[in-house]
C-alpha cells in the first residue's frame, strides 16, 4: 500500500474512531449503549493503533471475564429454579389419603 494511501486510511480511522469513542463517554452516564460504542470505537481504531489495540484488549478480556461470570450466575440461577419445580412437582403429586 502506498504512502499516501496508509495516511489517508489512518486519518480516515482516527477521524471517524475519536468522536464515535467521544459520544461513547458521552452516552456512558446516560441510558442507552455507551460502553458498547466505546468498545466499537476502540476496535476501529486498533486497527492501525497500538495504543488502542492494547486498551482493546483489556477491554475484550474484562468483557469476557464480565459474561462467563453472568452466565454462571444464570446457570446457577436455572438449576436452582429447576430444583425448586421438581420438589413442588414432587409435592403436588403425592396421594393424600383419609
Amino acid at each position: 500500500m502506498g504512502s499516501t494511501v496508509k495516511f489517508a486510511r489512518r486519518a480516515g480511522i482516527l477521524i471517524i474512531g475519536i468522536p464515535l469513542f467521544t459520544v461513547g463517554i458521552i452516552l456512558i452516564p446516560l441510558p442507552g449503549p455507551g460502553l458498547l460504542v466505546c468498545f466499537l470505537a476502540l476496535l476501529l481504531l486498533a486497527q492501525e493503533f497500538e495504543w488502542a489495540r492494547k486498551h482493546a484488549d483489556t477491554a475484550r478480556s474484562a468483557l469476557t471475564a464480565i459474561y462467563d461470570k453472568a452466565k454462571q450466575r444464570a446457570d446457577n440461577f436455572e438449576q436452582k429454579v429447576d430444583k425448586k419445580a421438581d420438589s413442588a412437582d414432587t409435592k403436588n403429586n403425592k396421594v393424600h389419603r383419609p
